[in-house]
Protein backbone atom coordinates (compact mmCIF):
# COMPACT_ATOMS: atom_id res chain seq x y z
CA UNK A 1 0.00 0.00 0.00
CA UNK A 2 2.90 2.56 0.72
CA UNK A 3 4.32 1.69 -2.50
CA UNK A 4 0.82 2.66 -4.14
CA UNK A 5 0.95 5.80 -2.27
CA UNK A 6 4.54 6.83 -2.75
CA UNK A 7 3.86 6.54 -6.60
CA UNK A 8 7.59 4.97 -7.27
CA UNK A 9 8.90 8.68 -6.07
CA UNK A 10 6.03 10.59 -8.24
CA UNK A 11 3.43 11.41 -5.41
CA UNK A 12 4.36 14.89 -5.23
CA UNK A 13 3.41 15.44 -8.62
CA UNK A 14 0.16 12.80 -8.79
CA UNK A 15 -1.34 13.38 -6.05
CA UNK A 16 -1.57 17.04 -6.72
CA UNK A 17 -3.04 15.87 -10.26
CA UNK A 18 -5.38 13.44 -9.03
CA UNK A 19 -6.36 16.96 -7.16
CA UNK A 20 -6.96 19.11 -9.57
CA UNK A 21 -8.81 16.84 -11.73
CA UNK A 22 -11.14 16.31 -8.85
CA UNK A 23 -12.08 20.12 -8.22
CA UNK A 24 -12.05 20.09 -11.92
CA UNK A 25 -14.66 17.61 -12.58
CA UNK A 26 -16.45 18.97 -9.31
CA UNK A 27 -16.79 22.51 -10.95
CA UNK A 28 -17.69 20.90 -14.38
CA UNK A 29 -20.74 18.67 -12.45
CA UNK A 30 -22.10 21.58 -10.45
CA UNK A 31 -21.42 24.89 -13.01
CA UNK A 32 -24.83 24.18 -15.42
CA UNK A 33 -26.94 24.12 -12.41
CA UNK A 34 -25.70 27.03 -10.53
CA UNK A 35 -25.83 28.88 -14.27
CA UNK A 36 -29.26 27.69 -14.62
CA UNK A 37 -30.06 28.86 -11.76
CA UNK A 38 -28.81 32.56 -12.22
CA UNK A 39 -30.09 33.02 -15.52
CA UNK A 40 -33.40 31.91 -14.06
CA UNK A 41 -32.91 34.45 -11.37
CA UNK A 42 -32.58 36.66 -13.56
CA UNK A 43 -34.79 36.03 -15.87
CA UNK A 44 -37.58 36.47 -12.78
CA UNK A 45 -36.18 39.62 -12.20
CA UNK A 46 -36.63 40.89 -15.72
CA UNK A 47 -40.26 39.83 -15.59
CA UNK A 48 -40.71 41.06 -12.07
CA UNK A 49 -39.64 44.59 -13.88
CA UNK A 50 -41.51 44.41 -16.53
CA UNK A 51 -45.20 43.19 -15.09
CA UNK A 52 -44.33 46.41 -12.71
CA UNK A 53 -43.71 49.22 -15.80
CA UNK A 54 -46.88 47.61 -17.73
CA UNK A 55 -48.70 48.38 -14.17
CA UNK A 56 -47.76 51.95 -14.09
CA UNK A 57 -48.27 52.61 -18.02
CA UNK A 58 -51.94 51.35 -17.37
CA UNK A 59 -52.01 53.37 -13.94
CA UNK A 60 -50.97 56.22 -15.78
CA UNK A 61 -53.47 55.78 -18.46
CA UNK A 62 -56.79 55.34 -16.50
CA UNK A 63 -60.34 55.24 -18.41
CA UNK A 64 -61.56 58.54 -17.17
CA UNK A 65 -58.42 59.91 -18.63
CA UNK A 66 -58.93 60.59 -22.73
CA UNK A 67 -55.40 61.88 -23.71
CA UNK A 68 -56.86 61.72 -27.55
CA UNK A 69 -58.19 64.33 -29.59
CA UNK A 70 -62.34 65.30 -28.63
CA UNK A 71 -62.89 66.23 -32.15
CA UNK A 72 -61.70 64.01 -35.40
CA UNK A 73 -60.29 66.31 -38.83
CA UNK A 74 -63.65 65.65 -40.43
CA UNK A 75 -66.30 67.24 -37.74
CA UNK A 76 -64.91 70.56 -38.78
Amino acid sequence: MEAFLHMGGYAAYVWPAYAVFFVVLLIDFFAPNLRRRRVLRELHARMQRQKAREARKAAQRSPSDDSGPTTTPLDS
